[in-house]
């Protein structure tokens, strides 16, 4: 096992071999192991690898950087995490950029039913903080993670209230465990640690620096199943983050304000053009997203319904008996499928009248 660790985190060390292309290499020589004993005349022949990049494979000195990140990582008691393992956030492999290896300190389930990320402008107003205020303290019921990125305005004022109301949050980080960026926030991620957690793809040791933020916003994105901005000036890392949901295909939501607010400016273009929709409170994102608890009890389904049913659709089909509305990927998950084979029957089931989709790219039985 730790052998597997050894490897999986090396190959995240190698210069010029970024998450796609490991992922690319570890699927054709069947292995992270396999990587670093294939032979450079069969690494050449790989889609993306060219002799430059082959002989950084041969003469790297990755294994011994890994090495290091596991006495640190034992230590430390931190969860090393490879795309492959089960405890991955499975949301975010559906994300071809996807990290290669997470590391994290927490009890938070990564994995949980329903995960929204709330992002925001450095320079929060009173506006945006009755608004995060308002957000988090309806959402203390539904059973929500909260991520955001642990850094000064919206997101650490969203990570704060989710402990005050006892939520689960995740603060996913630009830089390595072996320190909190801003410093100011230490104290807020220590208590995230024990109701929630910190996340990150960097070793220990990396700094905070400008270039792996957006690589820091694309985890916040794909691990949720929605984005919430909640207050954005016309340029900002929410807007990134914002774009990234938008381009693996998850919801955004925006809250607007006043159009003279530049604080707001960012918030109304991308409801303006319709990269987000428009919510004024928790209520309207549950409702999108098809979170609502409903007072009337669901009509049973009819049991001749299924008689027609292939075993792949009743797989899917007893997935969706056990809860009220599923997400698309969670039942990629539960099933074990793939995400086009998961699309195609329900596709299917839905054509039938067997089941119904609902906002937020989740179903239901009809």
């Amino acid at each position: 096992m730790k052998e597997n660790l050894l490897y999986n985190i090396a190959i995240t060390q190698i210069p010029g071999i970024g998450d796609i292309l490991a992922k690319n290499l570890i699927a054709y020589c069947g292995g992270s192991e396999a990587v670093f004993k294939e032979k450079a005349s069969a690494l050449i022949k790989i889609p993306g690898i060219g002799k430059v990049l082959a002989n950084k494979i041969i003469k790297q000195n990755a294994l011994e950087r890994a090495e290091e990140e596991i006495k640190f990582i034992e230590e430390y008691n931190i969860s090393a995490l490879n795309y492959l393992d089960t405890e991955y956030p499975k949301r975010l492999t559906h994300c071809a950029d996807s990290p290669v290896m997470l590391y994290y300190k927490g009890n938070a389930d990564l994995n949980a039913l329903k995960i929204l990320s709330v992002v925001g402008t450095r320079n929060i107003s009173s506006y945006g903080k009755s608004i995060c205020e308002k957000l988090v303290k309806d959402l203390a019921a539904h059973d929500v993670l909260v991520v955001s990125g642990l850094a000064h305005g919206v997101d650490i004022y969203a990570h704060k209230l989710a402990v005050d109301n006892n939520i689960p949050t995740v603060g996913v980080l630009a830089h390595g465990l072996d320190r909190i960026y801003p410093s100011v926030n230490t104290a807020t991620a220590k208590r995230m640690v024990k109701n929630g957690g910190l996340l990150t793809d960097f070793l220990s040791g990396t700094n905070p620096d400008r270039e792996n933020f957006p690589k820091r916003n694309r985890i916040v994105a794909g691990m949720a199943d929605a984005t919430i901005v909640v207050e954005s000036k016309e340029e900002g890392g929410s807007l990134i983050t914002a774009d990234i949901a938008n381009s693996y295909s998850r919801d955004v939501f925006a809250f607007p304000g006043r159009t003279d607010d530049a604080c707001s400016r960012g918030c109304n273009n991308l409801i303006q053009q319709s990269k987000a929709a428009l919510v004024q409170s928790a209520s309207d994102i549950l409702r999108m997203m098809g979170w609502e608890e409903k007072n009337e009890t669901k009509k049973a389904v009819q049991p001749q319904l299924f008689f027609n049913l292939n075993p792949d659709e009743e797989v899917l089909v007893n997935i969706l008996k056990e809860k009220k509305s599923v997400g698309i990927d969670d039942m990629c998950f539960a099933a074990k499928f793939s995400m086009s084979k998961v699309s195609s029957l329900l596709l299917s089931l839905e054509f039938s009248g067997v089941v119904q989709s609902l906002p937020g790219k989740m179903y239901s039985l009809a």
